[in-house]
């Protein structure tokens, strides 16, 4: 398989498509996106000089609601990305059970070079050049790699001018004193921790006695080691981007976590052993959750996993090719679009909420989440015995489906 985003998300689609016995007028309707919009766009830099950058956007499938979907600022953005992650977006939301469909969009930058007005006026240039194809009933954006709240409330605010009126709706991931929605920090992982119960209750794992590996703790990794040591598991590996801990009688994640925060780094951690990301990966334990960056289970490692259970906390951590020798191995994997969909979940909240100009609190937020999480992993176990399948194609599979026959009648 390609190493192209696009050709993968296509691969995907037609392995699932002969599972569910997809009809080939059908599976055309849902393989290329809708529409991707190329945009130009130009910016005025602090020195007075006007810079071009290109834009894209791209709307994969509305069948099941408005198009939804981040926008990531990045110099590897391409037009097969947004292709392949709106395809993605498109499943995850029909996982998810929410009503909208995929959709994705960035800029080609190295936010690293701005300004911040130059990154504020960049956020409203690329706004006003896509601004006739979203809308809060039409492609509702959000944060992505290297946007964050601010930048969704400059996005928001120009959107707002163009249309002549307040238009919180159109975008989600704001700050939550511009419209944003509380319990959005951690939904993402506590989703994850929701979906290892779930795990938990249908292989007979005990909490106090299932070791857990989490690699990477950004805010999703943070959030889901936290509150699985919370509910009784044994964090026995984390890691941040440059050092891994592992010990194998748990590590204490609260002592762990606040070392990161008040050193910046976990390289002088004491009492737990030292490894790279890559050897934690492949340590003793009963759950592995790759909560990082994409890519890190490929072929040649794929063989060295230790763990019976795969949660994918990041976006596309394992690769395809990876995935095959770890279904033949009997490992079963919790796909991305279902273990990180707690995230996209809240920004539906937060869309609903700003629509009925409404505020929840957090507790109520939080308790709407887990049983849209339990549901869906509860679907996708019993697709997978249905169609006698792996898990990922199993939720996959369920995906499709919704999507497919959501499709209006020609």
């Amino acid at each position: 398989m390609s190493h192209d985003p696009f050709s993968n998300a296509v691969a995907q689609l037609q392995k699932v498509a002969e599972i569910i016995k997809l009809d080939e007028q059908s599976l055309a309707r849902i393989i290329e996106p809708d529409r991707v919009s190329k945009v130009h766009f130009p910016v005025k830099m602090d020195d007075g000089q006007v810079k071009m950058f290109t834009g894209f956007r791209a709307q994969h499938n509305d069948a099941l609601g408005p198009y939804k979907g981040g926008i990531r600022f990045s110099p590897d953005v391409c037009e097969s990305e947004v292709k392949a992650l709106s395809t993605w977006m498109t499943w995850k939301c029909a996982v998810a059970d929410i009503p909208f469909g995929g959709g994705k969009g960035g800029v080609i930058v190295d936010t690293k070079q701005l300004s911040v007005t130059e990154l504020e006026r960049l956020s409203r240039a690329y706004i006003r050049a896509i601004a006739d194809v979203i809308g809060p009933d039409k492609d509702v954006p959000a944060p992505d790699m290297y946007t964050t709240p601010q930048i969704m409330d400059w996005m928001v605010d120009e959107y707002s001018k163009i249309v002549g009126k307040p238009s919180p709706a159109v975008i989600t991931g704001k700050p939550v004193e511009k419209g944003g929605s509380l319990g959005r920090t951690q939904a993402t992982g506590l989703g994850g921790v929701f979906v290892l119960k779930e795990l938990a209750k249908k292989v007979n794992l005990v909490p106090k006695n299932t070791r857990v590996i989490v690699q990477g703790i950004g805010n999703v990794g943070y959030y889901f080691a936290k509150i699985a040591a919370e509910s009784g598991y044994k964090i026995v590996g984390l890691s941040d981007s440059r050092t891994g801990l592992y010990n194998p009688d748990g590590l204490d994640v609260e002592a762990v976590l606040a070392f990161k925060k008040e050193h910046g780094s976990l390289n002088d951690f004491s009492g737990a052993q030292k490894v790279s990301n890559a050897e934690l990966l492949e340590l003793e334990t009963d759950v592995l959750v790759p909560a990082a960056v994409e890519n890190v289970i490929t072929e040649g490692n794929a063989e060295q996993i230790k763990a019976n259970y795969i949660i994918e906390m990041a976006n596309g951590p394992v690769t395809p090719e990876a995935d095959r020798i770890l279904v033949q191995r009997g490992i079963i994997s919790v796909p991305d679009v279902l273990s990180n969909s707690g995230g996209v979940t809240v920004s539906y909240f937060e869309w609903v909420q700003n629509k009925q100009n409404e505020k929840w609190t957090e507790a109520d937020v939080l308790a709407k989440l887990e049983p849209k999480m339990v549901k869906a992993f509860n679907d996708g176990w019993a697709a997978m015995q249905r169609y006698n399948t792996d898990f990922r194609t199993a939720i996959y599979a369920l995906a499709v489906q919704k999507v497919v026959d959501a499709l209006p009648e020609l």
